[in-house]
């Protein structure tokens, strides 16, 4: 069996990460991300009408009463998800009889308001539960593996992790709390595709105890490399359709599997194992000079 050299080129695995993580820490840490109001708060108002109307349409009504930024999406034929800034009950009345006045009849199917108190919560729970997801997964690998397979597994969702939030911020595309339920996602789908090549080299190991480290996750690797392949492309294909036939709401969730998803391949070839690799050779150096 051809076995190509991972380990030899994981320099440049690493080099490639670096540049993508570097560009999205530098773009959230000067224009940040694009909270959606489920963080900083605000209104949300769904609206049906009975004629044909158009996003600038209502755009333009909206813009008569909010002088915020404000978002105007399309779910449906004349059905539109509007986000706004925190409305006054005036305001929102307003808004109402505008649109009224200017479509004719319509339908109120979502006026709600949600406070900067629960945005913060939800912030706050967010990162709770990506750091309780790390470190019970830490725990379980170590326990059924080693903890450097643990921290090499973390190390990788990390990396999963920087790069959508990193790529979201660079796009400037709205984050709500369905981004959260995507980044939770990616993180069990990186970690299955991780373990499968941990539980092999593993398994090699076992079996051969004279096979040189480097060669030992190469094979590893190539034994697993199809099957990962073909379980990232069964995934994105449905993902890609989502995104050109999908409707406007679920956009930036799917976007967000999409990058997660193929980042989280990426890292689980080229990023977890050879760093479980070098965490071996550091801790081996260190008992020799010890």
């Amino acid at each position: 069996m051809y076995i190509f050299n991972f380990i030899g080129r994981r320099k440049i695995w690493y080099t490639i990460s670096i540049v993508v993580l570097l560009a999205g820490i530098i773009s959230l840490a000067v224009q940040g991300l694009n909270l959606g109001i489920d963080f900083t708060g605000g209104n949300i108002i769904q609206v049906r009408f009975e004629e044909s109307v158009t996003s600038g349409e209502v755009r333009e009504v909206f813009s008569q009463h909010v002088k915020e930024a404000f978002s105007v999406q399309e779910t449906d034929e004349n059905n539109f998800f509007v986000r706004t800034p925190v409305l006054t009950e005036e305001q929102s009345n307003l808004i109402i009889a505008g649109l009224t006045s200017q479509f004719g009849k319509n339908e109120i199917l979502r006026n709600e308001h949600v406070g900067p108190v629960i945005g913060k919560e939800l912030a706050l729970n967010a990162l709770y539960a990506l750091i309780i997801a790390a470190v019970l997964m830490v725990i379980y690998i170590s326990f059924r593996f080693e903890f450097k397979f643990g921290i090499a597994a973390v190390v990788s969702l990390l990396h999963d992790v920087i790069v959508t939030v990193g790529v979201f911020s660079m796009l400037q595309i709205e984050v709500d709390s369905a981004f959260v339920a995507a980044i939770l996602t990616i993180i069990g789908y990186s970690i299955n595709d991780t373990i499968v090549i941990f539980d092999r080299i593993r398994e090699n190991r076992r079996g051969s105890r004279k096979e040189d480290r480097a060669t030992l996750v190469d094979r590893s690797i190539m034994q697993t490399l199809t099957r990962s392949i073909n379980t990232v492309l069964t995934t994105l294909f449905p993902l890609i359709a989502l995104i050109l036939l999908g409707g406007a709401t679920i956009k930036a969730f799917v976007l967000a599997l999409l990058i997660g998803i193929a980042s989280g391949c990426y890292s689980s070839i080229f990023i977890a194992s050879p760093f479980w690799f070098d965490l071996n050779n550091w801790a081996t150096a260190k008992k020799a000079r010890a």
